[in-house]
């Protein structure tokens, strides 16, 4: 049985960054710097490290590749489908659509290795490797448009995307670092998720949800609720064996990417509105991951 407390570490650095923010003398110059830091250096080298140490399989994965993929597009989808909602604001749509697709890949991982060890993380890194430049251009284009910046031109320059087309690359091309380079790029990677969660605390406003409280709940039950009910769904379509029907299930629902808030603040948009859904997100997956899990037991 999966154990919830799984996320808790997760929350309580949300809360420890909001904390140091509010009431210490790490105040707000030091987390907009910590900020950059993560989106320009720590996610992606994170990012690209984890694909290019992965194996790619693809015979044997190739329904769990298009279920992955199936499944962020839906999101994608139905995220942007509630431009057409009445009273939507535009720039907290534009901010918080990444909300419903985007996934916190860290959580991903540590899931995996505990339910279905090194394979559960290579399926996880496929899934990570084909989604996460699927997720990346869905995010950065509402941000793009709706701050007046050239779509492609902050596509081509996406610190994320081009660290995942870049691990993809050298995986595909037989690439090998050096061990000395791969440990380093490793201890980079490492500082990624927790200053990220504490510069989602540091942002955090729990008033900012009150501005959109329906859209941010249709967000919320896009990520939470549409998305596990599609993976069952997909899970029984393809013909999934059934480790990888739990794991495409654990992806589904999974709680949102940190780095939403991270992105969200660097081109423009309503950074305190998303670090809000980040952290309801983190926190009702605490409930609703074992929750699908029993759903795909009792199945």
């Amino acid at each position: 049985m999966l154990d919830a407390a799984l996320l808790l570490p997760d929350f309580l650095l949300i809360f420890c960054g909001f904390v140091l923010c509010r009431y210490t003398a790490l105040n707000r110059p030091v987390w907009d710097a910590a900020e950059r830091l993560v989106y320009y250096l720590l996610f992606p080298v994170l990012l690209f490290n984890s694909i290019v140490k992965t194996p790619m399989q693809p015979a044997a994965t190739a329904g769990l590749a298009i279920g992955g993929v199936s499944l962020a597009l839906a999101g994608i989808a139905l995220a942007y489908s509630l431009r057409w909602w009445p009273r939507v604001d535009a720039r907290n749509l534009a901010s918080g659509a990444q909300c419903a697709f985007r996934f916190n890949s860290f959580i991903a991982l540590a899931l995996a290795e505990r339910l279905q060890g090194a394979q559960g993380v290579a399926w996880v890194a496929l899934l990570i490797a084909l989604c996460v430049p699927l997720c990346n251009i869905g995010a950065v284009w509402p941000l793009a448009k709706h701050g007046g910046q050239g779509y492609l031109r902050e596509l081509s320059r996406n610190p994320l995307i081009l660290a995942t087309l870049a691990g993809l690359s050298a995986n595909l091309l037989g690439l090998k670092l050096p061990d000395l380079a791969t440990l380093t790029l490793q201890r980079i990677g490492l500082a990624a998720l927790p200053l990220g969660l504490m510069a989602v605390g540091a942002g955090l406003r729990f008033g900012a949800l009150r501005d959109s409280p329906g859209l941010a709940a249709a967000l919320l039950s896009i990520r939470h609720a549409v998305l596990p009910l599609l993976a069952l769904a997909l899970a029984a379509l393809l013909q999934l064996p059934p480790a990888q029907g739990a794991l495409l299930l654990i992806f589904a629902a999974l709680p949102t990417a940190s780095s939403a808030y991270v992105l969200a603040v660097r081109m423009g948009g309503n950074g305190p509105f998303v670090a809000g859904l980040v952290t309801l997100s983190t926190l009702l997956a605490m409930v609703t991951v074992p929750l699908w899990l029993a759903v795909l037991r009792w199945i």
